[in-house]
């Protein structure tokens, strides 16, 4: 047995021990010193005086080769996109350990080259991992991309002589005058400008290929989700269940998996070498973070376990700290529980009350009710960003300027926003903002607190005991800044790490071009559902993201939902922890799909014949 052991820049080849003989100690100990001194990716320590190149094959332990280094240029697309959605299961990590995932991504601007890492305080390592890492949000967020929707259909069609409703203003047959907005078009639609369904007009419509949009290769980004090719009651599986929670790309998976592999430690409280690794991934999560959001700071970004914890935390720690009797909250009529819940406990205890933005016919928040709620009495305004119900896309940054004009403080509740559209906090003016891993993609259990600075600062800690404090003695105790004021105990490490990695898939495609596609997915959709006879869409506001409430006459919610599962088409059925905004459509339960950027048309065209096949059945 040879073991090959990096010398003065080159490898050289030695017997591990003398012939027949037991290993020698000083070669074991010039082995030991090497291996420790490299990382798992092959690169050195700053701090280890002698260079060695990247370890041999034979010595490496297994570790992702997705380096985003390997784009080219843009992903070629085929003229035609396939109407079947591959079903060809990706290779096991045995044939490629992971599989190059990138590669068939669209590289929507040049790839930059990562720019030197800043210095990290945590340990001896640097900004090091040994994790081969994408490019940093600042890098890389690409320009904007134009294209068409991803099937060989064209909504041009429907704007066309042949629709001549959609065009004038008319309501064509079985469609409700509160579908469409007053140009006749549908809400957030351009016209002539997608591409449109199968059927009688298919005839008429223009060639895709006369575009100068270039196709989203949605195909190739499906092959980067492992569970798309599950099969559920001997059908392919079609997830339009993401706003619950979002599927993960191999990426993330393999992030996950690497973590506990080679870097699993706790953090921030040894000198060891796994220590270091965990801590650097650790708060290259943060940095991750700090950039998706437009925060100052890595300071203003705390871990918690998702948009729930984050939202009781405010509330226990800065709600508790400036809310008292006779003092006012407001929220609005979209919210999730996790947003009124929260407030209501705090209100009980302290004497404070709950006011309420009301919302229109289509279920967007009206603006000159919301003015008359606020006055000196009002503290905090927390809205959600959009609504996980409806899909409603709520105007924060009007909602915020008009809560600073009055002295209050503003959450934004970003758990459906944040995987549909960029965020800005610095330009929303946002004091604080939350949001869920696992609905961008990411872990669950995993989520983000940002705060204004000044503001965390002067909040009192929400939890007490280890990992948060500087110095504590029976009579006193010292805390840390913010963020590790607010993270008592061992964190969810791993799955901030996984947070991390999520992020860079999502800006490797393009925020901005995955709100693009969602649009218009979401226009196709909506013209599928409300040419069924018996469906009545809840949540008809013009601008709206990827989320598609509707109840079918006859029907129970639970059963259009059954029905639905025996096709392999996961949605959710039920008030979507969002009871008082549905009582406001005079409801109890939607079936609630929701879709995302690895959705397609042709999903769409099963989720509309399976509720036309239940509408026929009940006429």
């Amino acid at each position: 047995m040879t073991i090959q052991i990096p010398t003065n820049n080159a490898m050289s080849t030695q017997p591990l021990h003398q012939s027949g003989g037991l290993p020698d100690p000083a070669e074991l100990a010039q082995l030991a010193s090497e291996f420790f001194a490299t990382l798992p990716n092959g690169e050195r320590h700053p701090n280890r005086a002698v260079p060695v190149p990247t370890a041999p094959a034979t010595l490496q332990t297994r570790a992702p080769q997705h380096e985003f280094g390997q784009f080219t240029g843009l992903h070629p697309a085929p003229a035609t996109v396939p109407t079947t959605p591959p079903t060809t299961p990706r290779a096991g990590l045995a044939d490629n350990a992971p599989n190059a995932y990138a590669a068939a991504l669209p590289l929507i601007d040049k790839v930059k080259q990562r720019s030197p890492a800043p210095a990290n305080p945590f340990y001896f390592l640097g900004d090091v991992s040994g994790y081969p890492a994408g490019l940093s949000s600042a890098d890389s967020v690409p320009t904007l991309q134009t294209f068409g929707t991803p099937t060989d259909h064209n909504l041009r069609g429907l704007l066309s002589a042949e629709e001549p409703a959609l065009r004038s203003g008319g309501i064509p047959s079985g469609q409700s005058s509160s579908n469409l907005d007053q140009a006749g078009s549908f809400y957030f639609l351009d016209t002539g400008r997608f591409p449109g369904p199968h059927g009688s007009h298919a005839g008429a419509l223009p060639n895709l290929a006369s575009s100068a949009r270039p196709p989203f290769d949605v195909n190739a980004i499906r092959r980067d989700f492992p569970i798309l090719q599950e099969r559920v009651n001997g059908k392919q599986l079609v997830w339009f269940d993401n706003a619950a929670t979002t599927q993960k790309p191999q990426s993330v998976i393999d992030r996950v998996s690497y973590f506990y592999e080679h870097e699993n430690s706790n953090i921030h409280r040894a000198a060891h070498e796994l220590a270091a690794r965990a801590t650097d991934a650790y708060e290259s999560a943060r940095k991750k973070v700090t950039n998706f959001l437009g925060a100052s700071s890595p300071d203003e970004i705390i871990f918690v376990r998702g948009t729930t914890e984050g939202i009781n935390l405010v509330a226990k720690t800065w709600g508790a700290q400036h809310i008292g009797e006779g003092d006012e909250i407001i929220v609005s009529n979209l919210e999730h529980h996790a947003n009124i819940v929260p407030w209501q406990q705090l209100a009980a205890h302290t004497g404070a009350k709950i006011r309420v933005i009301p919302v229109d016919d289509t279920g967007q928040v009206i603006l000159s009710e919301y003015t008359k709620l606020l006055n000196s009495r009002t503290k905090i305004v927390s809205v959600t960003q959009v609504s996980n119900a409806l899909g409603t896309v709520v105007p924060v940054k009007e909602i915020i300027d008009l809560a600073h004009r009055a002295g209050a403080k503003v959450l934004i509740d970003g758990a459906q926003s944040v995987s549909h559209m960029r965020v800005n906090v610095q330009a929303l003016d946002a004091d604080f903002f939350v949001f869920s891993g696992h609905k961008l993609f990411g872990p669950t259990g995993i989520g983000v607190v940002y705060g204004k600075r000044d503001l965390l600062e002067k909040m009192p800690p929400w939890q007490g005991g280890g990992n948060m404090i500087a110095d504590v003695t029976f009579e006193r105790t010292i805390y840390q800044p913010p963020p590790n004021k607010f993270e008592a105990g061992t964190g969810n490490i791993a799955d901030a790490v996984g947070l991390g990695a999520a992020i860079d898939y999502i800006e490797r495609i393009g925020i901005e071009n995955i709100a693009r596609y969602e649009h218009d997915l979401l226009a196709y959709a909506t013209y599928g559902m409300q040419s069924i006879r018996g469906v009545r869409l809840i949540g008809t506001a013009k601008d709206k993201a990827s989320v598609l409430s509707f109840v079918l006459n006859g029907y129970q919610t639970e059963e259009v939902g059954k029905a639905l599962n025996e096709e392999g088409i996961a949605v959710r059925s039920g008030h979507h922890c969002a009871q008082p905004i549905l009582r406001r459509f005079g409801l109890e339960a939607t079936v609630r799909p929701s879709l995302a950027f690895y959705n397609t048309c042709e999903e769409v065209d099963r989720l509309v014949s399976v509720v036309a096949r239940l509408a026929a059945a009940r006429k």
